[in-house]
């Protein structure tokens, strides 16, 4: 039988704190929270492995170091209400830090109403939607992988009281979401 307690602090020490992520808000919710229960019974010992893991077909939990350094990058604060899109894991870590969380697993393309201060996906995309977007608070954040063909981009989206900015954060790839394809276009 897995230990998996082991498992999560060594995820915590070896794939998380290493890379930067120093919110220790983040390092204690993703120390208590059984990531093994976001993943089919067959698949929990690839819960705290440095791979995407497939929860659902064609959707993947990130690796934990990308999703501790999106949360991270969007700065949640309790109280904040916070939209997870294709993110069960990272809903319930935004959960354990006092935000709270509505989930988008069913339409992706059209988030709940109202607004958010944080929107945050575990999966990539080609080009986070407009929908999501303009469903950002004022100062809201969205954290999403861009990914191309091959090579992805984490960012950060804010919407700020000029208009919503753009930054780009770390290196990063991901399964694409069904649907979040990049378009193909002709090439010489």
């Amino acid at each position: 039988m897995a230990d998996f307690d082991a498992a999560r602090l060594n995820m915590v020490e070896s794939q998380v704190r290493t890379q930067d992520v120093t919110d220790v808000r983040l390092h204690d919710a993703m120390r208590d929270l059984p990531r093994e229960r976001f993943v089919p019974e067959g698949k929990a010992y690839l819960a705290y492995a440095d791979v995407d893991v497939e929860y659902a077909l064609g959707r993947f939990l990130l690796k934990p170091r990308n999703v501790a350094k999106l949360l991270q990058a969007a700065r949640p604060m309790p109280g904040e209400k916070a939209l997870a899109i294709a993110a069960p894991y990272a809903a319930a870590v935004l959960e354990a830090l006092d935000l709270v969380v509505s989930r988008a697993d069913e339409d992706l393309e059209h988030p709940p109403a109202g607004e958010f201060d944080v929107i945050v996906c575990e999966g990539a995309v080609a080009r986070a939607p407009d929908s999501w977007l303009k469903a950002l608070a004022p100062n809201g954040r969205l954290a999403v992988i861009e990914q191309g063909e091959r090579l992805g981009r984490a960012v950060l989206y804010v919407n700020a009281e000029d208009g919503v900015g753009r930054r780009d954060l770390f290196d990063a790839t991901a399964e694409i979401l069904p649907g979040f394809e990049p378009e193909r276009g002709f090439a010489f």
